[in-house]
């Protein structure tokens, strides 16, 4: 058993973009047997041609364009769940995926059970349960386009700011533990330093321009607090 129920697996669509044929039949191969819809192209102008699709595996040592470059291209212009399928296990590479809208990775060699739950988990943050719009005083957070306003301005985030939000908007006033926003919004298996939260909300306070909408509870985590000087929104 797959642990997807017939109806979800026919509605997610899967591209592989790898451009070594044994290993892409192999994975095509695979997710097609665990129900999914897939379509495998090996090369990053195939993959930037592409139909839509919910989940991108991406092969960062493309033979035209860098693996990199696509994931950035394809985050400017599509909300699918992107996740980094490659050789390249150093820290510095890994960081520059995710930084430039990878929402998982995966270290080659790797198995096909392991992939399938990291398809799961990215594509439980991308498909949230509850209402699409998610409201706090004058904060307004879109699930669906991804688009946050303040007092009805746009806010532009990066991918993994706009996790943390999400995060702290789905339950305004929870307090929700560092370990819990790690795992939602970098991996299930986080075990690197936490500083890098720390940075991210630093830097997410600073353009949402709303003092005191993130709270830091010492010892626990962070919470959306009371909103002091703006407009609510109606």
């Amino acid at each position: 058993m797959n642990g997807r129920t017939r109806g979800e697996s026919e509605e997610t669509r899967v591209l592989v973009v790898e451009d070594e044929r044994g290993i892409a039949e192999s994975l095509v191969r695979g997710l097609r047997q665990a129900g999914y819809a897939v379509e495998g192209v090996r090369t990053g102008r195939a993959a930037l041609a592409a139909a839509s699709c919910d989940v991108v595996l991406l092969d960062l040592g493309l033979p035209d364009i860098d693996g990199v470059e696509v994931c950035r291209r394809l985050r400017a212009r599509s909300d699918a769940a992107i996740i980094a399928v490659t050789a390249r296990g150093e820290e510095a590479d890994r960081v520059v995926a995710l930084d430039e809208g990878a929402d998982d990775y995966l270290v080659k060699p790797f198995g096909l059970a392991e992939l399938l739950a990291r398809m799961r988990a990215v594509l439980r943050r991308r498909r949230p349960a509850g209402p699409e719009i998610l409201r706090h005083g004058p904060l307004a957070v879109d699930l669906r386009t991804r688009q946050v306003a303040v007092d009805g301005a746009p806010v532009s985030l990066t991918p993994k700011e706009f996790c943390i939000l999400e995060c702290l908007a789905a339950d305004p006033g929870r307090v929700v533990s560092r370990q819990e926003i790690l795992e939602r919004a970098w991996d299930a298996h986080w075990y690197g330093p936490t500083k890098v939260l720390d940075v991210h909300v630093a830097a997410l306070r600073r353009k949402l321009g709303a003092p005191g909408l993130i709270e830091t509870v010492y010892g626990h985590g962070f919470r959306l607090g009371a909103v002091e000087g703006l407009r609510e929104q109606p």
